[in-house]
């Protein structure tokens, strides 16, 4: 009797480690390669620039769903129904990977000084704030598609914009096709928020 009470727990102990391990890979054995989002802009190399007061741009992470809230690309079979694209995992979350594609693609593409929340008590200037809310692949129409609602707030607080920007590209459902179309489209809404963002 004593043997099975040291057991159970050491069993039980092990079946938690086991779930947590599963929940953090996403269930199952991880793909070999990772994905993540690459800017399609061109580098400008090493670039100088300054700002003056109120006119650098902070770019926080956008808010995103629980459905959004993993490495893994949900696929919506139904309005109702959402399961997870086989052998593909991103290297982060999308709303940091998402971040960090708006930062370099307005860094590339504007003239303007770029800053990273965690320096925007300098100066944050213009701050985007934004929601992700679509970021998968659709089964009924093939398709993936990158919803993103900004909202730009002037430094003083005195002007707040919000626009939304859609973007889809093709896929087949597959690891391989919509990982690159996600990443695609992506950089379609990313060019469009560094239009919007102006400078």
């Amino acid at each position: 009797m004593k043997l099975l009470r040291i057991i159970v727990p050491a069993v039980a102990a092990a079946a938690l480690a086991g779930c947590s391990l599963s929940s953090l890979t996403g269930g199952g054995k991880p793909p070999a390669t990772l994905q993540t989002l690459t800017p399609d802009a061109p580098d400008p190399g090493n670039v100088a620039r300054s700002a003056a007061a109120g006119q650098a741009v902070t770019i926080e992470a956008p808010i995103i769903s629980n459905e959004l809230n993993t490495v893994r690309v949900p696929v919506r079979l139904s309005p109702t129904d959402v399961q997870y694209v086989t052998n593909l995992q991103w290297v982060d979350t999308p709303d940091k990977l998402f971040q960090k594609l708006l930062e370099e693609t307005v860094r590339r593409t504007t003239n303007r000084v770029v800053i990273d929340p965690s320096q925007s008590g300098v100066d944050p200037g213009v701050v985007l704030h934004g929601e992700l809310g679509r970021f998968g692949y659709d089964a009924q129409t093939g398709q993936v598609t990158v919803a993103y609602t900004g909202t730009l707030a002037s430094p003083d607080g005195a002007q707040v914009q919000t626009r939304r920007f859609v973007a889809t590209a093709p896929a087949d459902g597959t690891g391989a096709s919509v990982g690159p179309a996600l990443n695609h489209a992506a950089n379609q809404v990313a060019h469009e928020v560094a239009k919007w963002i102006g400078g």
